[in-house]
């Protein structure tokens, strides 16, 4: 039986709204040939195993298929080792190296544009036409709508589709990378329901992107 850790990543100043992760912090009791299957099982956008939490070495589950980079679960899994008492300089997810910083509340993750899953960006008119999105148009298995809210300070609104096995993403950290490498500034992001994302970029075709993060509860999970 596994201890498992739910989350949820980039919430709002109050603790709303964010995306629910999973994360086994002791993955190697979740044999490598279950671990899809758990994440399936649970329904998390996405769930994490952490194989060595002194290296950072994770692996990054869809209920679908196997992540070399996400957003949200690096964030949230920086959050919660720093909270366990072993804070991690740095993630090591299957595409590479990822920098974990912490600034006050905030906990940020930086990352390669290029590792992130391929998000269709297309920019609508303003943040009422992003509403009424209603569903993505077939033959798009991964589309990310945003539009200004407020250009001159860098506040976007966003919605992101995974459509084979997520549908919509509550907040997409690799995304909010895409978008602010793509556009070279600082950004605030509001996503879904009420979720609230921090990007920046970095060097060419990197970024960093933060935000909030609260534990909604442990549980054992005795499944495999």
């Amino acid at each position: 039986m596994a201890e498992l850790h739910v989350l949820r990543v980039f919430t709002d100043d109050a603790g709303h709204y964010g995306n629910p992760l999973g994360v086994f912090l002791d993955g190697d009791e979740v044999p490598e040939e279950e671990r899809q299957e758990v994440a399936a099982e649970l329904g998390f956008s996405e769930t994490v195993f952490v194989d060595d939490a002194a290296s950072g070495a994770i692996q990054i589950f869809t209920p679908g298929t196997e992540l070399g980079f996400a957003g949200h679960p690096t964030v949230g899994t920086a959050w919660l080792l720093a909270r366990e008492g072993r804070p991690p300089a740095t993630l090591r997810p299957p595409a590479g190296e990822v920098a974990v910083r912490h600034g006050g509340e905030l906990t940020f993750v930086s990352a390669a544009a290029e590792w992130s899953p391929p998000w269709e960006l297309e920019r609508l008119h303003d943040a009422a036409e992003v509403e009424a999105v209603d569903e993505p148009p077939p033959g798009r298995p991964l589309p990310c709508y945003w539009a200004w809210r407020d250009e001159e300070a860098g506040v976007v609104r966003s919605r992101c589709f995974s459509v084979e096995d997520i549908g919509e993403d509550e907040a997409t950290g690799s995304a909010a990378i895409v978008l602010a490498a793509e556009l070279g500034r600082d950004l605030t992001i509001h996503q879904g329901r009420g979720s609230l994302l921090y990007a920046s970029s970095l060097a060419p075709g990197w970024a960093e992107v933060g935000g909030r993060v609260t534990l909604d509860e442990v549980r054992e999970h005795s499944s495999f």
